[in-house]
C-alpha cells in the first residue's frame, strides 16, 4: 500500500478532528496541563478531553517542586509531544519577528530523541519502493544506520561496481502521524485566535500553515532529490562546492540514494587541527563557503536554508559539500532587490527610505507609528553608519533589524526570514574555522552589482515597458468595471460587506448563557412541582420522587458545568 500523499494546500478548520483523534487530543491536553498551561486549557474548553480520573470538580494541578520559566515549559511540552511538535518548535524558532526572545532561545535547544527503526523494516521499504531485492540492488547494505532522524534514517551501501552510497529511508507511517498532528495543531491555533484576540499578532494559524508547508516538503523525498540535482547542475562548473550525486535508478518514493560523502564535519573540528592537512587555508575554506552561499542567493535565487554545522562537510581537496537539501529557500528578484535596498539605505543613512523598504518587506495588521519606527531605524542606522559594508557583522545587523520588526509587530515574509536565519547561521559556522572572516566581504560585490544592474538602460526600459503594459490593461478594463458598478448601483444590487470580528464568539456565549438560564428555570420548576406533589398527594409519590431525583441530578450537572467553565 502506498503511503498517504501529502498536499501543500492550507489547512482548513474542522472542529470534529479533536473528537475523531480523541486519544491524541487527550495526550496533548494532558501534556499542556502537566506543564502548567491550565489557564490555556480552560480558556479553550479542552478540559473535557482529559481522562475521567482527572476530571474532578475542583481538580487543581499541584505546583512543581522547581518553578520553571514559561519559555522552558513550552520547550519541554513540545519535546514531550513528539516529532511533529518538535519540528514545529524548530520552525517557529526562525520567527523572532513574531515570537518573544526568551522563547526563541529555549526553542533553539529543542532536541530530537528519536531511536532508529529496525533494519529489517528499512530493507522492506527499500525493496518495496525499488521493486527489487536488496541483494540485487547492492553488493553491501549496512544494517546499522549511519544516522537516524525524526523523518528517516540513513544506511551505508555499496554498488556491485564498488561505488559507495548512502540510502536515506523514510520512517514507516510517519506521514499519517504528522498529518494527524498537523490537523490538531491547526484546530488549536484556530481556537487560540478565536478565544484570545490579542494572540492575532503572533499569527498562530499562519505559523501552523507555514510549518505544514515546510514539513510536507521535507516528507517528499523525491522533492529533496530534485533539489539536490538542481544544485548539482547549477554548480557543476564550480570546483569549490561539491554536491552529492543522486542515483535516480535507486531513488523512488520513500527512498533516496546518493553518493557517500567522506569529509570533515564542521562540528567535529577542534581548533582547526584537521584543516591543516588541506591544500588551502581555513580562511579560504570559510571564504569559499560564504561566496558559494551568496552565489546561490543573489545569482541563482535559490539557497540552502539550513547550513548548520551538521549539514556541512569539508572534503580533502578543500571543497565544501552540503549534504542535506531538504530545506531550500527561494528568493524572488523583487525580494532580493528589497534586501539590497535595506543594506544600501543603511550605508547611506537614509531613514525615510529605510521606513519605506521595511514596510514593503513586512506585513502588519496594526497601524504602524511611522514616527516611532523612523526613530528606531535612525538609531539602528547610527550603529552601522560610517562602517564599510565589508566590515559590518551581517548576523548582528540582521538580528537588530528583526528586533525592530518584532517591536513594531511587522511580520517578515517567510523567504526573507529563512534567508536571514541562514545568513546568521552561516556567519556563526564561518567564525568557527576563520574568526577573522567577515562574510559581508563576499556579499559586497553582489550587492553593488545588483544595484548597478537595476540602473542599466536595458533594465530601465524593461521596467517602463512592464509598467506600461500593466497600465494599459487597467485602462482597458476600467470602462467595463465602471459600467458594472453603475449597473449594480442602479439595480440596487450594490452591497458592502462588513466584518464583525469577535461577534461569533459573543453570539455563542449568549446562546450558552440563554440555554443555561432556560435549563435552570425548567429544573427549578420541576423540583418545586415534584416537591409540592409529594407533600400534597401520597398517591403520586411513585411519579413525583423520580421526577424530583432526576431534576436534582440535572441541577447538580448544571452547577458542575458552571464551576468547570471557571465562570461564575
Amino acid at each position: 500500500m502506498r503511503p498517504l500523499s501529502l498536499q501543500e494546500n492550507p489547512l482548513e478548520s474542522n472542529p470534529l478532528r479533536l473528537l475523531r483523534n480523541l486519544r491524541r487530543s487527550r495526550e496533548i491536553v494532558t501534556v499542556l496541563v502537566n506543564y502548567g498551561f491550565d489557564d490555556l486549557v480552560d480558556q479553550l474548553g479542552l478540559r473535557r478531553y482529559l481522562r475521567w480520573g482527572r476530571r474532578l470538580l475542583f481538580w487543581k494541578r499541584s505546583e512543581p517542586e522547581v518553578r520553571l520559566t514559561r519559555a522552558k515549559r513550552i520547550r519541554l511540552a513540545l519535546e514531550s509531544l513528539g516529532v511533529t511538535f518538535i519540528k514545529f518548535g524548530q520552525v517557529v524558532s526562525t520567527r523572532p519577528d513574531l515570537i518573544p526572545k526568551d522563547v526563541i532561545r529555549e526553542l533553539s535547544k529543542l532536541q530530537e530523541r528519536v531511536p532508529s527503526f529496525p533494519s529489517n523494516t528499512a530493507i522492506e521499504i527499500v525493496e518495496r519502493e525499488l521493486e527489487n531485492s536488496i541483494d540485487s540492488l547492492f553488493s553491501e547494505f549496512d544494517h546499522k544506520p549511519l544516522a537516524a532522524g525524526s523523518l528517516g534514517q540513513v544506511h551505508r551501501a555499496r554498488l556491485h561496481d564498488g561505488t559507495q552510497l548512502v540510502v536515506k529511508i523514510k520512517r514507516p507511517d510517519i506521514d499519517r502521524v504528522i498529518e494527524q498532528d498537523l490537523s490538531l495543531m491547526y484546530e488549536l491555533a484556530t481556537m487560540i485566535e478565536r478565544h484570545f484576540p490579542d494572540a492575532e499578532v503572533f499569527d498562530p494559524v499562519g505559523l501552523v500553515n507555514q510549518f505544514s508547508r515546510t514539513i510536507r516538503r521535507e516528507l517528499q523525498f523525491t522533492r529533496e532529490a530534485r533539489s539536490t540535482d538542481e544544485f548539482y547542475r547549477l554548480f557543476q562548473d564550480d570546483a569549490t562546492l561539491h554536491v552529492p550525486k543522486i542515483f535516480w535508478d535507486l531513488t523512488q518514493g520513500d527512498v533516496i540514494t546518493m553518493e557517500y560523502i567522506d569529509g570533515y564535519r564542521i562540528d567535529d573540528i577542534d581548533n582547526g587541527e584537521q584543516l591543516k592537512n588541506l591544500p588551502i587555508s581555513a580562511h579560504d575554506v570559510a571564504a569559499n563557503g560564504a561566496r558559494i552561499f551568496m552565489k546561490m542567493t543573489f545569482e541563482f535565487g535559490i539557497f540552502h536554508a539550513d547550513p548548520h554545522p551538521g549539514n556541512i562537510r569539508i572534503l580533502p581537496d578543500g571543497s565544501i559539500c552540503f549534504i542535506d537539501y531538504g530545506m531550500i529557500g527561494v528568493l524572488e528578484a523583487e525580494r532580493r532587490d528589497l534586501l539590497v535596498d535595506l543594506l544600501l539605505n543603511v550605508a547611506k543613512k537614509d531613514a525615510s527610505r529605510l521606513v519605506d523598504v521595511v514596510l514593503k518587506i513586512g506585513k502588519t495588521k496594526r497601524n504602524v507609528d511611522h514616527q516611532l519606527l523612523r526613530a528606531d531605524l535612525r538609531d539602528f542606522i547610527g550603529n552601522y553608519y560610517g562602517i564599510p559594508l565589508d566590515q559590518i557583522s551581517v548576523g548582528k545587523m540582521l538580528t537588530d533589524f528583526i528586533n525592530i520588526l518584532a517591536i513594531h509587530r511587522i511580520r517578515c515574509p517567510v523567504d526573507i526570514m529563512l534567508l536571514i536565519r541562514a545568513l546568521i547561521t552561516l556567519e556563526g559556522v564561518a567564525s568557527r574555522i576563520a574568526p577573522d572572516l567577515n562574510i559581508a566581504q563576499e556579499m559586497e560585490p553582489y550587492i553593488y552589482q545588483i544595484s548597478s544592474e537595476r540602473y542599466h538602460p536595458r533594465a530601465i526600459a524593461g521596467r517602463i515597458w512592464s509598467d506600461a503594459c500593466s497600465l494599459s490593461k487597467v485602462l482597458h478594463e476600467l470602462p467595463e468595471q465602471i459600467g458594472r458598478t453603475l449597473g449594480k448601483l442602479s439595480d440596487d444590487e450594490l452591497r458592502i460587506q462588513l466584518e464583525h470580528r469577535g461577534i461569533d464568539h459573543l453570539t455563542t456565549e449568549m446562546d450558552r448563557s440563554g440555554n443555561r438560564l432556560t435549563i435552570g428555570m425548567v429544573v427549578s420548576a420541576l423540583i418545586l412541582a415534584s416537591s409540592v406533589t409529594i407533600l400534597s398527594d401520597d398517591r403520586l409519590v411513585y411519579i413525583s420522587i423520580p421526577i424530583f431525583m432526576l431534576s436534582s441530578l440535572l441541577g447538580i450537572w448544571l452547577i458542575y458545568g458552571v464551576f468547570r467553565s471557571g465562570r461564575l
